[in-house]
């Protein structure tokens, strides 16, 4: 697993050993990275990158020149990955990581008035987060005006068109996997 482009670009990314991380392919991420730049840009833009695993979709943003990119993920043997990770793609001071679940993470950002560009959502596929993590991060308004939510899930799975405040706009297949892609209602 590589970052595809940017300022790093061509680095090779850790992967923790063993099935607790699916990363996502590299051919899915280079669709995803053009589809996210032919709807808005991805320059000086905040990106959260929830169920983060090895960061690989943070980072890609943050190579692509994103100012800022928010971590979260809980399980410590990942977390110690994704550390190494933005340290050896020198983004440390421009990221910041949360070793928590993603609602309190969610709720913590809340609380200090924290909104974003461009979410990426990766939790496992049959992971209850699907019905909790969508609705909250509206219902919080974590999402910018303009910003967009990124889920990957299944693709035998669609997510609902509507998910509190959030509309689905988009949705990409790519084999077993699908990007589905929100934004607020009306932006």
């Amino acid at each position: 697993m590589r970052v595809i482009a940017g300022s790093v670009g061509g680095m090779r990314l850790a992967a923790p050993r063993g099935m607790q991380t699916r990363p996502t392919a590299d051919r899915v991420r280079e669709a995803l990275f053009s589809i996210i730049t032919s709807r808005r840009e991805l320059e000086q833009a905040q990106v959260l990158d929830l169920c983060a695993g090895t960061g690989s979709l943070g980072i890609e943003a943050l190579s692509r020149g994103a100012a800022f990119g928010c971590f979260v993920e809980q399980d410590r043997h990942v977390l110690t990955v994704l550390e190494k990770n933005l340290d050896a793609a020198g983004f440390t001071a421009r990221s910041q990581v949360l070793a928590v679940d993603c609602l309190k993470a969610l709720r913590l950002l809340a609380t200090r008035g924290r909104r974003f560009d461009v979410v990426f959502f990766d939790p496992p596929y049959a992971s209850p987060l699907y019905a909790t993590v969508p609705e909250a991060l509206g219902d919080l308004s974590l999402l910018a005006d303009d910003g967009l939510l990124i889920m990957e899930c299944a693709a035998r799975n669609p997510q609902p068109e509507r998910v509190g405040t959030l509309a689905r706009v988009d949705r990409r297949v790519y084999g077993d996997t699908a990007l589905e892609f929100f934004t607020l209602e009306g932006a």
